[in-house]
């Protein structure tokens, strides 16, 4: 059977003309022989319904698999899976690419790590934003912790920190496993992924490797949005176990691709990324002392942008400008030589050297757990000019962080952490002074309890964090605070204290979670933007007030039907003149149904949105402004599957069943290359389909 299959497969000319569809063939096959060998496997995971509304997690800590199937059709980068989820919008742009935001937050409020390691974007208006370079189904856990309630990922993630990680393979005799996918969708929509393991109990070698394009895709109008895409990416690790409880882990990874956007002045034509990692390992190594992990990151991007590569720069369009002067601050596009001819082509090139370690230990007691370590990292970050890369700015940070569980009772227990970091800026743009440094506080405390009449979890948690402006913040701005060119010396670093609450209640029957929170941030960061020329920003500090949450329940209605729900809402208010806090997402709420009998699985969705008119005209972030109110829309969408055997999976749906012509609130402005008028956002894909075939061995 398996063998009739890959001939079908093999007769699709569209998927064999890359060496990665090959690869993805040749394990169809290794799958065959896989099957006849052994018919147990470990760590199957059950990914019989598709994700729609939340993935299964606490309220405080999301944890799932990017692999697990989801709807809307499979993500194309980090940002697009991470939307799926509960108090998450997007900045959108176009097809990919876009920037995550979480309960309104945005930016280096929300760290985003791979692998322990982080990979810095260098467009000076993060149109390569950090999770543009992740491929999420190379991945094999995603972890999100809601606001700042652990301190052992990093300074100043006042939003929350999400972690990208690969598990380690594990073998019991030699072999090979893996997984691989294809999926074919409208809009000329093409993705390939493989990920596969060959190891025995003292090592393995894992090679990882996808592939992802697309045309424009066309609104519920028939109109088509400037978006297209091309995406590569390939993975490896080599790993040495010389005993169960001892990792030693080399990695190393590249990739590119291009990316058209109908909400900037400029495309992607270059999203370059080389990684390099080791760590190490020990577990149960004593009585108290159990664990020790390190790990060492080098993560390169090199990302060029132009007007002529993957558009005609003569096309009437606002301006032939560099990407930062379309969004981050005219007035350093034009020290960096830019002209101001609205039709010349122009390219701009940038680049941002991460380098950074962390190590770790753990300590355990009859009821107490302690996490200690340290971390550090360098990032570098260079424009090219006259065929030659000038520094712009330099990053150091190195921290101290501890945190410490107590169950106090069987039922009962205090987490709490605190954290210190020493950071150091240097300034080689010639605006302001040469260096800045500062030290940066955090802490938190938290209590969770469960119920003994009921399945009932509780906890409350207050955090407080301090975050050093990021870079887009100090150098992509024309003005800082007073009106000077100088915001190196002007914003002050963002001090966030936020209390969180929340409840599961996990019955047999009905799951239910809830979360919520209420803050204040001192000396918020914020852009606000020239009413007459959107090109011109200044970034100032304000005070503001936060609050919000996120909900959901699901319901076992029969031993094949389940319904579930989430909500999510975000509100901000700017405390100095009583507006709203600007590109904060509006209500929103997931409907599903899902259907399981045997091998089939079939799910519904319906995601409503409501309007938004708490906006906050030209103000906003690096990358987006509140330029008008939003509607409200309602999407439906519809997903079924076959598992064919427990190795081949074939699932199809379609996204926007009815075709509704709708666009996000949080979004760009179209850009007038592509005949988009002033202030007019661009629309969503409408009816698209997608079909998907899953080989897990």
């Amino acid at each position: 059977y398996a063998r009739k299959t890959v001939r079908q497969i093999m007769k699709t000319q569209r998927f064999v003309r890359t060496p990665l569809a090959v690869l993805i063939m040749m394990t169809f096959q290794m799958n065959a022989i896989a099957a006849q060998e052994s018919h147990d496997h470990a760590k199957m995971e059950d990914d019989s319904v598709m994700v729609v509304t939340a993935p299964a997690s606490s309220p405080l800590e999301v944890v799932t698999s990017p692999k697990r199937p989801r709807q809307p059709v499979p993500a194309s980068d980090g940002s697009d899976y991470l939307k799926t989820i509960p108090g998450f919008s997007q900045i959108r742009a176009g097809g990919t690419n876009g920037d995550p935001v979480f309960r309104g937050m945005f930016g280096s409020r929300l760290r985003i790590l791979t692998n322990n390691g982080e990979m810095l974007g260098a467009c000076p208006a993060r149109m390569d934003a950090p999770s543009s370079y992740i491929s999420p189904e190379s991945f094999d856990l995603l972890t999100l912790t809601k606001g700042p309630q652990t301190v052992l990922w990093g300074p100043g993630n006042s939003a929350g920190t999400i972690r990208f990680d690969r598990e380690q393979p594990r073998f019991e005799k030699p072999g090979v496993q893996g997984n691989a996918s294809l999926l074919a969708a409208s809009n000329n929509r093409w993705d390939e992924n493989a990920d596969i393991s060959l190891g025995s109990e003292d090592g393995y070698l894992r090679l990882m490797g996808n592939k992802s394009r697309s045309d424009d895709y066309k609104d519920g109008n028939g109109d088509r949005v400037p978006s297209k895409w091309d995406k590569w990416n390939g993975d490896m690790a080599l790993g040495w176990t010389p005993d169960k409880d001892t990792l030693i882990e080399l990695t190393a990874g590249k990739g590119d691709g291009e990316s058209r956007y109908a909400g900037r002045s400029m495309d992607g034509s270059q999203f370059r990324r080389e990684s390099l990692g080791a760590r190490f390992e020990k577990s149960n190594i004593g009585e108290v002392f159990q664990k020790f992990e390190a790990n060492v990151y080098y993560n390169y991007a090199d990302h060029i942008m132009d007007n002529y590569s993957l558009r005609s720069p003569d096309s009437g369009m606002s301006g032939g400008m560099s990407e930062g002067m379309a969004d981050g601050g005219m007035g350093d596009a034009m020290d960096a030589g830019m002209s101001m001819d609205m039709n010349v082509p122009m390219a701009m090139e940038v680049d941002r050297r991460t380098v950074g370690g962390r190590m770790m230990g753990t300590w355990e007691w009859a009821d107490v757990e302690l996490k200690s370590g340290a971390d550090t990292q360098l990032n570098t970050h260079r424009n090219k000019m006259d065929n030659g890369w000038v520094k712009d700015a330099r990053f150091h940070d190195y921290g101290l962080f501890s945190e410490l569980t107590w169950n106090t009772t069987d039922s009962s227990k205090v987490v709490g952490g605190a954290r210190l970091d020493r950071v150091l800026v240097d300034n080689f743009s010639g605006k302001g002074s040469s260096e800045r440094t500062d030290t940066l506080p955090a802490g938190f405390v938290r209590f969770e309890h469960n119920l003994a009449e009921m399945p009932l979890m509780l906890y409350a948690g207050v955090g407080y964090t301090e975050r050093f402006p990021d870079y887009w913040e100090l150098f992509s701005p024309t003005y800082g605070p007073d009106g000077t060119t100088d915001a190196f010396d002007k914003v002050k670093t963002e001090k966030t204290t936020q209390l969180d609450i929340g409840a599961q209640y996990s019955g047999k029957r009905t799951d239910a979670w809830i979360s919520a929170y209420v803050g204040r941030v001192n000396d918020f960061i914020l852009f606000r933007y020239d009413p007459n020329d959107a090109y011109i920003s200044q970034v100032d500090n304000i005070n503001a007030t936060i609050m919000g949450g996120e909900a959901g329940v699901s319901y076992k209605l029969t031993d094949s039907w389940k319904t579930d729900a989430s909500l999510a809402y975000s509100w901000g208010r700017n405390t100095e003149d009583g507006k709203p806090l600007p590109q904060m997402p509006p209500l929103e709420a997931r409907l599903g149904l899902s259907w399981e009998s045997g091998n089939w699985s079939s799910t519904g969705l319906v995601r409503l949105m409501s309007s938004q008119h708490r906006v906050a005209v030209n103000e906003g972030n690096v990358v987006g402004k509140d330029f008008d109110s939003s509607a409200g829309f309602a999407v439906v969408s519809a997903n079924a599957a076959y598992r064919v055997n427990k190795y081949f999976k074939v699932s199809a749906g379609v996204d926007n069943l009815l075709d509704k012509d709708y666009s996000e609130h949080l979004n760009l402005a179209g850009n007038s290359s592509f005949g988009y008028s002033a202030n007019t956002s661009v629309n969503e894909p409408g009816r698209t389909f997608w079909g998907k075939i899953n080989v897990t061995f």
